[in-house]
């Protein structure tokens, strides 16, 4: 590993993910500079856990999706396990996934039949939250090294940081446009039936509320119409 030239690259790629638009822009920034930087990867993508539904984001290549998919099917696998961690294991590098084992003995097999050789996973995590694991494969059993899994925790260190600013960002922006939204449809309820502001927020929630439709999209569908 050509460490200076690894590190001129990792500063290039923090500028490059904090001009990211968008989250999926910053997560496909993140895999794509996995392939790129980490000696042995021909993959990589973002597990996310949603209670024990899988979500794949940002993958490079099908295969993340279907081991992502596996994973979840069977209820077990090193990258299901990354990002479930809370307190243990924050890292794992399987260096030969073609050998017994016997931690996931139903994923292991199915693994190496998708071509799975080797694999690394990180957990994805800022000091206040988890954000789920980024992983990644090679087809080749021995593919990652010591000098690939520091480079991998390096580029996952970053990519929690950059997840977590550009879900932040994105949500501060949906709020916006939401209090813009609300706002415009109170305007339109206090005009046309001569409500005040607490009277049209009022009808606002309680359709929400008995309607089990968020008040946002209550919100829209006001502005859009003209009523309720």
């Amino acid at each position: 590993m050509d460490w200076p030239t690894f590190a001129q690259q990792m500063a290039s790629m923090a500028r490059d993910l904090l001009a990211q638009k968008t989250v999926n822009d910053t997560l496909e920034r993140v895999t794509h500079s996995a392939t790129q930087l980490v000696e042995g990867c021909d993959a990589a993508g973002i597990l996310i856990l949603q209670g024990k539904r899988v979500q794949t984001l940002a993958p490079t290549d099908r295969l993340v999706g279907d081991s992502d998919q596996l994973q979840e099917h069977l209820g077990e696998g090193p990258c299901f396990d990354a990002a479930h961690s809370q307190e243990g294991e924050r890292v794992f590098r399987i260096a030969d996934l073609t050998e017994n084992h016997q931690r996931w003995p139903s994923y292991a097999p199915k693994a190496r039949e998708l071509g799975v050789g080797s694999m690394m996973g990180f957990l994805l995590y800022t000091e206040d939250e988890d954000l789920g694991a980024l992983n990644l494969y090679s087809r080749r059993p021995g593919a990652f090294t010591e000098a690939s899994e520091m480079a991998g925790w390096l580029l996952a260190s970053h990519a929690a940081v950059a997840f977590s600013s550009a879900r932040t960002d994105a949500q501060m922006h949906q709020a916006v446009a939401t209090r813009h939204a609300i706002g415009e449809a109170m305007g339109i309820l206090m005009g046309g039936h001569h409500l005040t502001e607490e009277q049209a927020f009022d009808v606002l929630r309680r359709y929400s509320q008995e309607n089990n439709i968020k008040l946002r999209e209550v919100a829209r569908r006001v502005c859009e119409q003209g009523s309720l």
